[in-house]
């Protein structure tokens, strides 16, 4: 069943006549194949052209009876075709057809998914210019850190997504194969020359080699991809919403007009877009655990795998879709707080400025443990008094009998810290 979340280009895809769309446009091109084999007469392979069509409805009516879908298509193209109908399907085996147009379909879904993802590493690259000098606090472990500008996060973002964008190119190239190699892979009733150009008519390369189907690692590469790409829009959206606690303040979703945030606490502007990615995010993730159990099949093959693709091959590549656009539209429209990124930066009293002293001691001659020792006395005395670090660096008369005022005070600028900013973007964006 198709979400009802998922954009009309994406569901059209999945609709079952796309799907039975790709296996006639498979079944003509084998035609074609054989009248340039002069198997099939050209007034034959005119009438096919001509008359060759299917019917959903009619499809599920024979098969409640066949009890096999791809018999139940050819059926229902005979009742169009006629007794030309008699060429159609010869040499294949259903997954010929079947396996050859679900990589079609992952390839035309691939397509909308490669284009949200551009759109996205757009949304992010504006956000990230627009606040390359937005100072803010870096935090590890939660804690206050060192500083850095909301622009260097945002794009550390994009830089991952343009890695996801090389491993979804190297996905679509890889599932973009088809077989027409018949029951075993073995050619038993056509050629291999047959299969190259039957391929090239719907735009696909032959596997390599096959059995009766494509070998499942590629699709497992394909739903992998898909699972580290929603991984890292979880990523970006559990930054969001860390930003959006009221103990953080430095950005938040945006909150529409009229919106509600809880039935019982008028005040609440929850992250929920941002929690609702969280949440798609662990099913893809286990769609793509789903698509590695598929690798081992039996022998030349066995059906294990059919069921289970498809759940996972419209389920995962429409809530990708989904993640994609919802994600770039929460960047494109998320609300930034500079003035509190600023106050927050200052909340820990300049503690955050504990590695430059560190560094300026040693520099000094004072080996690390005694340099480290000298400044995290000091840090402890600010944690505990709530006093400001420079105040008790300034108190500290063994520590100032190594370093001179004006030395200690340029270990707090912010501009110092940042001084690299340009040059990060430079290699992110060039």
């Amino acid at each position: 069943m198709i979400p009802r979340y998922s954009r009309p280009e994406m569901a059209r895809i999945w609709d079952p006549a796309n799907k039975y769309r790709k296996w006639l446009d498979i079944e003509l091109a084998v035609c074609e194949a054989w009248t340039e084999r002069g198997l099939i007469p050209g007034e034959s392979m005119d009438r096919i052209r001509a008359r060759a069509n299917f019917d959903p409805r009619r499809i599920d009516e024979i098969e409640k009876i066949t009890r096999h879908d791809v018999i139940a298509f050819t059926t229902s193209i005979a009742e169009f075709v006629g007794e030309d109908s008699r060429f159609i399907h010869r040499g294949l085996t259903s997954y010929d057809v079947v396996d050859t147009a679900l990589c079609l379909l992952l390839k035309e879904a691939g397509g909308l998914i490669r284009s949200g993802l551009a759109a996205l590493m757009d949304a992010l690259r504006a956000r990230a210019l627009e606040h390359k000098y937005t100072p803010m606090v870096g935090r590890s472990h939660g804690i206050h850190a060192e500083p850095i500008t909301f622009g260097l996060k945002l794009a550390i973002f994009y830089s991952e997504m343009s890695r996801h964008l090389e491993r979804w190119d190297a996905a679509l190239d890889t599932i973009s194969v088809g077989k027409i190699s018949g029951a075993v892979g073995t050619y038993a009733h056509l050629d291999p020359a047959m299969e190259e150009s039957i391929l090239a008519r719907v735009g696909l390369k032959p596997a390599p080699a096959s059995n009766q189907v494509i070998q499942r690692d590629r699709h497992a590469a394909y739903f992998t991809a898909l699972a580290l790409m929603a991984s890292s829009m979880e990523k970006i959206a559990v930054e969001i919403r860390h930003l959006q606690r009221t103990e953080v303040s430095e950005a938040e979703e945006f909150f529409h007009k009229g919106q509600k945030g809880s039935s019982a606490m008028p005040h609440k502007r929850n992250p929920v877009l941002t929690e609702n990615l969280s949440g798609l995010a662990r099913v893809i993730r286990g769609h793509s655990l789903a698509a590695m159990e598929n690798v081992p099949l039996w022998h030349e093959r066995d059906i294990s795998h059919s069921s289970v693709e498809r759940i996972i091959a419209p389920d995962a590549t429409i809530l990708a879709d989904f993640m994609i656009h919802r994600l770039t539209s929460v960047i494109h429209d998320m609300v930034v707080y500079p003035e509190k990124m600023l106050e927050n930066l200052n909340q820990s009293r300049g503690l955050i400025f504990s590695e430059a002293i560190l560094i300026k001691l040693v520099d000094r001659g004072l080996t690390r443990e005694e340099a480290y020792a000298l400044v995290q006395r000091n840090a402890m005395k600010a944690w505990e008094n709530g006093t400001w670090f420079k105040d008790e660096l300034l108190g500290d008369s063994e520590l100032m009998g190594h370093l001179s005022g004006q030395e200690v005070s340029e270990a707090f600028d912010v501009g110092h810290a940042l001084r690299w900013v340009d040059s990060t973007f430079d290699r992110v964006f060039s």
